[in-house]
């Protein structure tokens, strides 16, 4: 039988257009959403984190081709452990923000009291600014 072991989110905006946060460099990791979870009550081998997550961005004035790169890690920086990755390119037809969602899952976490996620995007190119909303949910559930 599967038991919820913990559930969070991390909201780092909660509506459209409510942040204005540039991409400056190139393939730069920026966080998005981070937050720690409590595991240890899992059964070894059989605790999974699921995760699922928005983020909104817009191209800037003259817009070309654009990836963004999402990136979610067991750990607090980027040479922590990758649990998921997805890319997608930007629609450069489109002049208003665009929202790219994500799903995923990590099997076999860790059964530890403290075990921290954290998701990255980055882009391929300057002039990409995150406009909101980020938000991103994170369930644990484990099987007896």
């Amino acid at each position: 039988m599967t038991r919820l072991i913990d559930s969070k989110t991390s909201q780092n905006a909660s509506y459209a257009n409510s942040i204005a946060i540039p991409i400056i460099i190139i393939a730069l990791p920026q966080i998005i959403a981070q937050q720690t979870l409590n595991l240890s009550a899992g059964t070894a081998n059989f605790t999974t984190v699921i995760f699922s997550g928005t983020a909104a961005l817009q191209l800037g004035p003259s817009p070309s081709v654009t990836n963004i790169t999402i990136t979610v890690v067991r750990g607090l920086t980027t040479s922590g452990v990758s649990v998921f990755s997805a890319s997608q390119n930007l629609d450069i037809s489109l002049l208003g923000p665009q929202i790219i969602s994500f799903s995923g899952s990590d099997f076999n976490a860790p059964n530890l009291a403290n075990v921290t996620y954290t998701v990255f995007i980055q882009a391929s190119l300057v002039g990409v600014t995150r406009v909101g909303p980020e938000s991103v949910n994170f369930t644990a559930v484990s099987e007896e």
